[in-house]
């Protein structure tokens, strides 16, 4: 059977290993990554080059705006806090400020229900209380 001509998604492991370190660091990585490696090797691997390296690597969003759908998605999904958690600070990274992480769980709250939007917004309190004053553009 022939494969269909489909564009082809390149997918490029450099380029997620530098994204995810500009927007999580080398240290989240180490611990983060190597845990979880260890628990199912590869597959921190795998996320970062398919992710990071793939899906974010796309045209047509702006890294800014990718985390805008990142914090709304994960707070609609609801019991994924640490990845919520992620990120809230990979948010501030990307350059958007502690007011509009916390205005995208309020502007949830129709759309997803208020439990989750609260449940998002304890998330984004937690988060923002152990960042420094000065971590983010505009915080």
């Amino acid at each position: 059977m022939a494969l269909p001509d489909l564009t082809p998604a390149p997918l490029d492991r450099a380029a997620g290993y530098r994204l995810l370190d500009e927007l999580a660091g080398q240290e989240v990585q180490d611990k983060t990554l190597r845990g979880l490696d260890e628990l199912a090797p590869g597959f921190p691997d795998w996320i970062v080059t398919s992710l990071f390296g793939g899906t974010y690597q796309r045209p047509g969003l702006e890294l800014r705006d990718r985390q805008l759908v990142n914090l709304a998605a994960l707070a609609a999904l609801g019991g994924v806090e640490p990845q919520l958690a992620d990120h809230v600070r990979n948010s501030l990274r990307a350059g958007l400020t502690r007011e509009q992480i916390t205005e995208v769980m309020v502007h949830l709250a129709p759309y997803v229900g208020v439990p989750k939007a609260l449940a998002g917004l304890r998330v984004v309190a937690a988060t923002l209380a152990e960042e420094a004053p000065g971590t983010g553009a505009g915080a």
